[in-house]
C-alpha cells in the first residue's frame, strides 16, 4: 500500500526552526518527484519547494526561498523540510506529495496522485 507520512509539525516562536519529515512507504522514493505543499486557513493549497530525486535538483517558491531547505534520506525513503527563519506566514497544514504523473518540479495540486495527511505547523509568540 502506497503511503506518505508527515511529522515534525507543531507550535514555534517568530524565528524559529521545525524540521517536517515525510515517509514513504509502498513504494520508493527514487525516480519520482516529491514536492512540499501547504495550505493554509481559507487559502487555497500551494507548492513551496520540490526535490527531483533523479539528480537532487531542488526548487523553491519565492516565500520561502533562503529559509527551506528540501532534502532526501534515501536509506529512510524520507524526504525532510528543515525550516528556518519561521514567520507567522508560514501557518498552514503542510503536506507533501508525489506520483508516477510528475517528472519535474510542478506545484499543479492535480498532478499528483498520492498525498500524506498533513502535519500542522503553528508560529506565533
Amino acid at each position: 500500500q502506497v503511503q506518505l507520512v508527515e511529522s515534525g509539525g507543531g507550535l514555534v516562536q517568530p524565528g524559529g526552526s521545525l524540521r517536517l519529515s515525510c515517509a514513504a512507504s509502498g513504494f520508493t522514493l527514487n525516480y519520482y518527484v516529491i514536492t512540499w505543499f501547504r495550505q493554509a486557513p481559507g487559502k487555497e493549497r500551494k507548492g513551496i519547494s520540490c526535490i527531483v530525486t533523479s539528480d537532487d535538483s531542488t526548487y523553491y517558491a519565492d516565500s520561502v526561498k533562503g529559509r527551506f531547505t528540501i532534502s532526501r534520506d534515501v536509506a529512510k525513503n524520507t524526504v525532510y523540510l528543515q525550516m528556518n527563519s519561521l514567520k507567522p506566514e508560514d501557518t498552514a497544514v503542510y503536506y507533501c506529495a508525489t506520483g508516477p504523473r510528475t517528472r519535474y518540479c510542478d506545484y499543479d495540486v492535480g498532478d499528483y496522485d498520492y498525498w500524506g495527511q498533513g502535519t500542522q505547523v503553528t508560529v506565533s509568540s
